[in-house]
Formats: C-alpha cells, structure tokens, sequence
C-alpha cells in the first residue's frame, strides 16, 4: 500500500514537473513576437522608429475556468521596455495559446500612465 502512494506521488511529480517545462518552451517560443508587438506599437507610441526593446518579465497565465467539460484560454503574458528618443514606457504584452496573434497594452492604462 506504502508503495503505492510513493509511486502515485513520484508520477505526480514528474507530471508538474514536465508541464513547467511545456510552459516554459512556449513562453521561450513566442517571447520573440510578444516583444516584436510592444516594439511597434512603442515606435508608434513615442513617435521613435530607432526605439528599442527589451523584455523585463514572462508568465504563463492559468485559465480561469477550467474543468472537465470546460477548457479555459491559456495566455502567455510578457512585459517589455521600450526606450528610444529620450522616452521610456513599458507594455504589457499578451498572446493566446493556438493562435498566432499577440495583443500590446499599457499597464496604467493610458499612455505614459500619467
């Protein structure tokens, strides 16, 4: 009996284990374009096409519903700095798993979070 939760609790382990590992590649896979996103839209934003990026953090959001007959969206959510032109700001970027499209937005809000 003993033996059987030591096994039961080694496959949840590794289970956990392996999902941080998936998360983390697709975290790794779409940072390129969640910073490209934020880039452009900082470009745009500060009215600086020399402005550059730089990713500051990553997290692989959790749906909010989830079930057994329920299957919630899993986000990739990114913050990256842009600098260029005397001007600094910071986007939030976020990208839906299964598709191909990122989404760049304020965290303040508006513009300059002022």
């Amino acid at each position: 009996m003993m033996k059987q939760w030591i096994t039961a609790g080694l496959v949840a382990v590794a289970t956990i284990t392996a999902g941080c590992a998936t998360q983390q590649q697709m975290l790794s896979t779409r940072a390129p374009q969640a910073t490209q996103t934020a880039l452009k839209r900082g470009q745009f934003d500060l009215n600086c096409p020399a402005a550059t990026a730089t990713l500051l953090s990553s997290d692989f959001i959790q749906p909010a519903i989830q079930g057994p007959w329920v299957e919630g969206l899993q986000r990739m959510e990114y913050t990256v700095g842009i600098e260029g032109c005397g001007q600094r700001t910071t986007y939030v970027v976020m990208c839906q798993q299964g598709t191909d499209s990122c989404f760049a937005a304020h965290p303040q809000g508006r513009f300059g979070g002022q």
